[in-house]
C-alpha cells in the first residue's frame, strides 16, 4: 500500500514537472510568435499606400475624385474680409482686376465648402482661366467682354445676375457688392438647372513631388512678401513652418483666415508668374496676357527659385529649364499673376 501510494506521488510529481517544464519552453516560443505577428502588422501597415492622388493636390485617397472642377471669382476688397470657403480651395490664382484691386479665383476639387464668398464679378482671363480646367464657373457680374464670352457659353457658368435670391445669397452683415454667396449645395443645384454635367472629364492635374522625394534647394526664404501697390491694401506676406512645412499667408499684415472656420490659410506652394498687363478702358479693367508665357518664382519647403511658367493647353504650369513640369509639394498652391512692370524682381520680395 506505502508502495502504491509512493509511486502515486512520484508519478503525479512527474507529470508536474512535465507540466511546468512544458510551460516553461512553450511561453517564449507563444511569444515570438506574438512578436513576429505585430512585425508583420506593422509592416503592412507601412507599405499600405491609398490607390488614388488628388489631382490638384497630390493627397493620396482612398476613393478616386469624380467631380469636375468648380471655379469661383472670390472678393478681396478689405469690406469682403475675411472670406469664406479659401480654406477649402485646391488652388487660389490672385490678380490685378480694375485699379489696384485684386480678386481670387479660387479652384475646388478635393472639396466643396458649405459657403463660398463673396463672389464677385467675371473678366475675360478668368474664363479663360476655366476653360483651360474646364471648370464649372461661378461669378457675380461681368465686364462687357466677359458678358459676351459667358453668352456665347465658352465655359459652362453661373452668374449671380441671372440667380440673384435664389442659388446666389445676400448676407446681412455685409453691404453690396461685398456681400454675394453661394453655398456648396447651390453649386450642385446651379449646375443642374443650367443642364450642366459635374463630372471631371477633361482630367488636368499637376505633378507632385512623392512624400519620400528630396524638393529641389532654392535660396532660403522663410519669408516672402507679394507687393502689387504702395498702399499696402492688396500686398501679400508668406511665412514658413519648418515643421509643418506649410506657409501661413498674410494681407495687409493680417492672417488670411476662412470666415466660417476661422482656420488659418496654410499653403504648400507659392508661384509667382510673371504676365503682361494692359489696361483697356476707362474703368481701368485690365487684360493679362496668359497665352504665352515667361518668367516665375517657385516657394516651397522654405526656399525659392527661378522656374518658368507656360501655358499647357489652357492649364497655367510652372516648367523648369528643360521643359519638364515643375512638381509641386503636396498640399494647397497659391498662384500670384505679377505684372511684367514692375517684374518680379521688384514685386516678390524674400529673406531668410
Amino acid at each position: 500500500m506505502k508502495r502504491s501510494i509512493f509511486m502515486l506521488t512520484l508519478l503525479g510529481i512527474t507529470l508536474a514537472t512535465g507540466c511546468s517544464d512544458k510551460e516553461q519552453t512553450e511561453e517564449p516560443a507563444v511569444e515570438i510568435e506574438e512578436n513576429e505577428v505585430e512585425k508583420d502588422i506593422i509592416v503592412a501597415e507601412a507599405e499600405e499606400v491609398l490607390p488614388f492622388v488628388t489631382p490638384f493636390t497630390g493627397e493620396r485617397v482612398a476613393e478616386e475624385v469624380t467631380m469636375r472642377p468648380i471655379l469661383a471669382t472670390i472678393n478681396n476688397h478689405p469690406q469682403a474680409r475675411p472670406q469664406s470657403g479659401l480654406a477649402q480651395a485646391d488652388v487660389v490664382y490672385e490678380m490685378l482686376a480694375e485699379g489696384d484691386v485684386t480678386r481670387f479665383l479660387a479652384l475646388y476639387q478635393s472639396e466643396l465648402p458649405e459657403s463660398i464668398g463673396p463672389i464677385r464679378s467675371a473678366r475675360s482671363y478668368f474664363i479663360d482661366i476655366a476653360k483651360g480646367l474646364d471648370a464649372f464657373y461661378i461669378a457675380h457680374g461681368y465686364s462687357p467682354e466677359a458678358k459676351s464670352m459667358l453668352s456665347q457659353r465658352v465655359v459652362d457658368n453661373i452668374n449671380g445676375m441671372h440667380y440673384d435670391g435664389t442659388f446666389f445669397k445676400r448676407s446681412s452683415t455685409r453691404v453690396a457688392p461685398h456681400n454675394s454667396y453661394i453655398s456648396g449645395e447651390n453649386v450642385k443645384a446651379g449646375a443642374e438647372k443650367v443642364g450642366t454635367s459635374l463630372l471631371y472629364q477633361k482630367k488636368v492635374s499637376y505633378p507632385f513631388y512623392e512624400a519620400e522625394d528630396n524638393v529641389k534647394i532654392g535660396t532660403t526664404a522663410n519669408e516672402i512678401s507679394m507687393k502689387y501697390n504702395n498702399s499696402g491694401s492688396f500686398n501679400s506676406q508668406y511665412v514658413y513652418n519648418a515643421e509643418t512645412n506649410q506657409y501661413k499667408r498674410y494681407s495687409a499684415n493680417v492672417e488670411t483666415v476662412d470666415y466660417e472656420t476661422n482656420e488659418s490659410i496654410e499653403l504648400a506652394n507659392i508661384l509667382f508668374f510673371e504676365m503682361p498687363h494692359q489696361i483697356v478702358d476707362n474703368a481701368g479693367r485690365r487684360e493679362i496676357t496668359i497665352t504665352g508665357g515667361g518668367n516665375a518664382y517657385v516657394a516651397q519647403a522654405g526656399t525659392i527659385r527661378e522656374v518658368k511658367w507656360k501655358n499647357a493647353d489652357g492649364l497655367l504650369v510652372a516648367v523648369e529649364e528643360d521643359g519638364t513640369e515643375v512638381k509641386l509639394v503636396q498640399g494647397k498652391t497659391w498662384i500670384h499673376f505679377v505684372p511684367t512692370s514692375p517684374g518680379l524682381a521688384a514685386s516678390v520680395i524674400y529673406s531668410e
